[in-house]
């Protein structure tokens, strides 16, 4: 349908005016015509309403119509402008071009003059039309490119992604008037195109928050290709009209629109733009969406380098921060162990840990939990009143202190709580934490070679407050305290006249002693008559068994045995020695510095009667005996009493032989050496030991001598 056509006839005589309009309607049904009769009059139509041209006689009362196109051209300098008069002559004619008329045609009879108006008419309003829509467009166009370089000033200023995919679909919205405009943004570690913000919205159009996976839809495809694509239609299957086909496998009903504009922002992401209309985008409209995308994505590199920025200053500022405290708490640690190494009983260690951390301002309060007590409970604390550890030891196993003590030493690892405000398990404690003023706990094991000998809690201010590498400080410190717990425990011992046997039966098959005497034929009990560890080289273990016994093949068919020879035969049973690189029941003896008085097995069965020092928890090391050989049973438990002068010639032989000389003693005894007639020779106890006869022999001498002298010249000497 053409679109209509006003025109606006201006003559002196109104029945003229009349005839020429209802004659040019009558030639063109797109003429609508309205009439006056002189310029005053045709200025009060043009003030009324919108005129596509003007059709005026030339000699007119009041104003000309060459006045009249004065007065016109002020307003508008295009509006087509026909001077329609009955006076013709050069003269008028060219003073008519001077003015600027659009047309000059001189009235005459009959109908043809109106067809010929009617044709100029048209021609005119259509250029007219054509050059106002130039125009028009030009404007269009620099108002956007000045709407681009505002944004592009904007983008340049945006500090995130999130602002800056914003801008630019409010951008493209705004510049290209379309239906949707959206971005979406690649997430490396989903491997998709996520939903990042989006303007307009069609109930007609599907969702634009959306997301594409990998290898999904047409907004995928563009993304992967990293190419730009312009769909007239996303509905035709076939892809016909597309600038970019589809590809096979892609679903057109997961696109946002009709006609589509994709275009990628390097690995950013992808910037769309959806009409309605099929193919809605002229070559402007996708230029200017090209210019726009091109300045997104270097906003977005430009954030992106300044996030790493960012993001690497706040690490150095972390690391400075996280350093500064590590050599506070380094200097903590060097302070608490000078104070516990001068400390000669558990409880003067553990009061000094509590009271040198709780004194620094780098942490609340202390308190350490025993191994001993189930469940555990504080032993010594500072810095915290003793209403709050009544309130601990109240709650008992329901306290999260509690359980956070009791991870501790179940896992032998250091354990954070980093945020007690924000933890459900310290939901009783939100009040007290406010007001003690914590929010980060930390439980570090006191632990030495294996053995616990209990929890120390550490409450800190502020969450998540504490690095790895002050917990790994502190996981040290805990080390430190537990070896210094176990030496004066070790030294108590020494000087204390009363020991704890605890006689247990073991029938784990795992058991080496039990496996020897599963492997003896006959019902003659196996005993263990000795054990020299010599650390880096093995244990020795000195084994009787019935005289019919035969173990020597062993030492070639269990792994478990590196060398095993007989140390000498007898009529009713044999001497062996065996060299065993360890078992797990002997490094639980180790870790507890206990010993073993007594241990034979028959039947595959062990009793086992073992010396334990004063401060070693009974529970703890018959759990850890069980932890390895799950078929053990305690049988009987009994104080025994040395005298002081066994205790004091413990003391002498501990401090008076080496460790060579103490090794040969050993070896000498329990091989039956001092017996009569003698049961081994120095040549078979060198050969067990892995040294030459005369070394035995100089190491054997030289304790002897030592023993004689003890005899003989007293202590004092």
């Amino acid at each position: 349908m053409t679109e209509p056509i006003t025109v606006l006839v201006v003559d002196n005589e109104p029945g003229f005016a009349d005839l020429a309009g209802e004659m040019l309607e009558r030639e063109r049904d797109s003429i609508v015509a309205e009439t006056a009769t002189d310029g005053t009059a045709a200025r009060d139509v043009l003030e009324r309403r919108d005129v596509d041209c003007i059709v005026s006689d030339y000699e007119m009362p009041e104003m000309t119509g060459l006045e009249l196109l004065e007065r016109v051209r002020e307003d508008d300098p295009d509006l087509p402008f026909i001077l329609f008069t009955g006076r013709g002559s050069e003269e008028i004619a060219s003073e008519a071009i001077a003015a600027g008329v659009t047309q000059y045609l001189q009235k005459e009879s009959g109908k043809k003059q109106y067809a010929l108006l009617a044709n100029q008419i048209t021609n005119a309003v259509a250029q007219y039309r054509t050059e106002t829509e130039l125009r028009e467009s030009e404007r269009r166009y620099e108002r956007t490119l000045t709407t681009l370089h505002e944004t592009t000033r904007d983008l340049m200023r945006a500090e995130t992604k999130d602002e800056i995919y914003r801008s630019a679909v409010e951008t493209a919205g705004e510049i290209l008037d379309v239906t949707v405009a959206a971005a979406y943004a690649f997430e490396p570690t989903a491997g998709s195109l996520e939903h990042a913000a989006s303007t307009g919205r069609s109930s007609e159009l599907d969702d634009p928050e959306q997301t594409f996976e990998r290898g999904e839809g047409l907004v995928w495809a563009a993304f992967s290709e990293g190419e730009s694509a312009y769909y007239e239609d996303v509905t035709r299957e076939d892809g016909a009209g597309a600038s970019t086909p589809l590809e096979d496998g892609i679903e057109p009903a997961e696109t946002v629109s009709r006609s589509e504009l994709i275009v990628p922002l390097g690995t950013h992401g992808v910037l769309v733009a959806g009409r309605e209309e099929v193919d809605g985008f002229d070559e402007t409209m996708i230029e200017l969406l090209h210019i726009l995308a091109a300045n997104t994505e270097a906003a977005l590199d430009r954030a992106e380098r300044e996030q790493l920025l960012r993001d690497h200053d706040r690490t150095l500022t972390r690391q400075n921060e996280e350093l500064t405290r590590l050599n506070h708490t380094n200097e903590i640690v060097r302070e608490i162990n000078h104070g516990i190494a001068q400390a000669s009983t558990r409880a003067a260690i553990e009061e000094t840990v509590c009271d040198r951390l709780a004194e620094t301002d780098r942490y609340r309060f202390a308190w350490i939990a025993a191994d001993d007590d189930e469940p555990p409970a504080p032993t010594a604390w500072s810095g915290i009143d003793a209403a709050y550890i009544d309130r601990i030891r109240g709650d008992g196993a329901c306290a999260p202190e509690i359980t956070l003590a009791r991870e501790t030493l179940e896992t032998g690892r250091v354990q954070l709580v980093r945020d007690v405000l924000e933890d459900d398990r310290w939901e009783s404690r939100r009040k007290a934490a406010l007001t003690y003023g914590y929010q980060t706990v930390l439980g570090i094991p006191l632990i030495a070679d294996d053995r616990r000998y209990g929890a120390l809690v550490v409450h800190v201010s502020g969450a998540d407050s504490v690095g790895e590498s002050e917990r790994e400080v502190l996981a040290e410190l805990g080390e430190t305290t537990g070896h210094a717990i176990r030496s004066v425990e070790r030294t108590r011992a020494m000087v204390t006249d009363s020991r704890l046997e605890l006689e247990l039966a073991v029938g784990d098959s795992r058991l080496l002693l039990n496996r020897l005497s599963a492997y003896v034929e006959t019902a003659a009990p196996i005993t263990l008559e000795g054990v020299i560890d010599r650390g880096e080289d093995g244990i020795v273990l000195f084994v009787s068994a019935p005289a019919t016994a035969s173990l020597t093949d062993l030492e070639a068919e269990w792994a478990s045995i590196e060398t095993l020879s007989v140390v000498s035969d007898g009529d009713e049973e044999t001497l062996f020695e065996l060299t065993v690189t360890s078992t797990p029941f002997l490094d639980v003896l180790r870790t507890y510095d206990v010993q073993i008085r007594l241990a034979t097995a028959e039947d595959g069965a062990s009793t086992l009667v073992l010396e334990v020092p004063q401060g070693v928890e009974t529970r703890s090391l018959v759990e850890a005996i069980e932890a390895e050989y799950p078929e053990t049973e305690l049988v009987a438990k009994r104080e025994t009493t040395h005298t002081r002068s066994a205790r004091r010639l413990d003391a002498y032989l501990a401090e008076r032989l080496t460790d060579k000389q103490f090794e040969a003693l050993q070896a000498a005894h329990y091989s039956g050496f001092f017996e009569w007639p003698r049961e081994s020779t120095g040549e078979d106890l060198a050969d067990a030991l892995g040294v030459s006869p005369p070394t035995y022999h100089y190491h054997l001498r030289a304790a002897e001598r030592k023993l004689v002298t003890l005899a003989f010249d007293g202590y004092s000497t």
